[in-house]
């Protein structure tokens, strides 16, 4: 009794899974037969221009009056296979006016011209959609090639560009070292002139010192002279006075703090102006030679663009 109660289980699930498998799901193409619930199409006829599921296919097997349909696979499109004016099907095509047509056209709109049947002008289209096919296969290849130029040139760039970045930042470090040690030379040159300069002003700050003790000590011996009551004795001392205050002053010394170190601070000046001037002009051609990199690029571009336009537009593609 178990056994005949799975039995029947499996048949049950294989009946439904088989109805199920008939009736149309969305997507597939639906009986034009069937009442109710839809079955899924398995043949479309050009001639009656419907479609039919396995069951209502059967007098287009069956029945002699059915026998001169063309039956195709299941489509949802079959007014696009049938002449609009006839309701016929497509099965010529007009090389003169490159479309498919129903036999009746060629008796009507289409007498004289040059007709082939739908099979045949399918196998001259072929022919001209491999030649189609082939040129644009040679045209991804040129374009591929040229991509993958274009993908060395970027790392080309991207590579020299970082060298020169990485030449650049050694050069102007080594520079900047130069102007470093300069500026250490000027500095300590400064420094010489300075050490000099102060011991020689010192030298005539000693020796104005020296002098100006001696001026006060003759000074306060003229100023007792001065009040002696004894005139000989007056008259003797002043007469035999060794110097007279006139010859007591040397000559004027006079110091111009920026005598010493104006030369210099011109000069540093000067160099700083040229250095300018230089940094000016090299980097000027330095920006000609990025200019000229990048209308090397725009020649490329150019030349791509010549390159990539439509190779054979005199061509129109085939409608099929």
């Amino acid at each position: 009794m178990l056994a005949e109660v799975v039995d029947k289980l499996k048949k049950t699930e294989l009946q439904a899974g088989t109805s199920a498998d008939r009736y149309a799901g969305p997507g597939n193409v639906v009986c034009d037969v069937c009442t109710g619930r839809k079955r899924k199409a398995v043949k479309s006829c050009l001639v009656c221009l419907a479609s039919y599921c396995k069951n209502h296919l059967k007098p287009h097997y069956e029945s002699p009056a059915f026998k001169k349909h063309k039956l195709i696979d299941a489509t949802g499109y079959l007014q696009d296979k049938v002449c609009s004016h006839h309701d016929k099907p497509l099965e010529v095509y007009c090389r003169t006016d490159q479309q498919c047509i129903c036999y009746l056209c060629t008796m009507d709109e289409h007498r004289g011209h040059d007709t082939v049947s739908a099979a045949a002008g399918r196998e001259e289209m072929q022919k001209r959609l491999r030649e189609t096919k082939r040129e644009f296969q040679q045209r991804i290849q040129r374009r591929e090639k040229e991509l993958q130029e274009l993908r060395e040139a970027v790392g080309s760039i991207t590579s020299s560009a970082q060298s020169a970045v990485q030449d650049s930042e050694k050069i102007f470090t080594e520079m900047i070292r130069s102007i470093e040690r300069r500026r250490s030379e000027v500095t300590k040159l400064i420094r010489d002139q300075e050490k000099a300069a102060v011991s020689q002003t010192e030298g005539h700050m000693e020796r104005l010192e020296q002098e100006i003790d001696e001026l006060k000590r003759r000074h306060s011996e003229l100023e007792q002279l001065s009040h002696t009551e004894d005139h000989s004795h007056f008259l003797q001392r002043f007469l035999h006075f060794p110097v007279i205050p006139e010859a007591g002053f040397g000559p004027r010394i006079s110091v111009n703090p920026c005598y010493y170190f104006g030369n210099v601070t011109n000069a540093v000046v000067k160099l700083k102006e040229q250095l300018e001037n230089v940094c000016k002009t090299k980097t000027a051609e330095i920006s000609e030679t990025g200019i000229s990199a990048q209308d090397q690029s725009r020649n490329l571009t150019i030349f791509l663009s010549a390159h990539s336009g439509p190779q054979h537009s005199k061509q129109k593609p085939p409608s099929v």
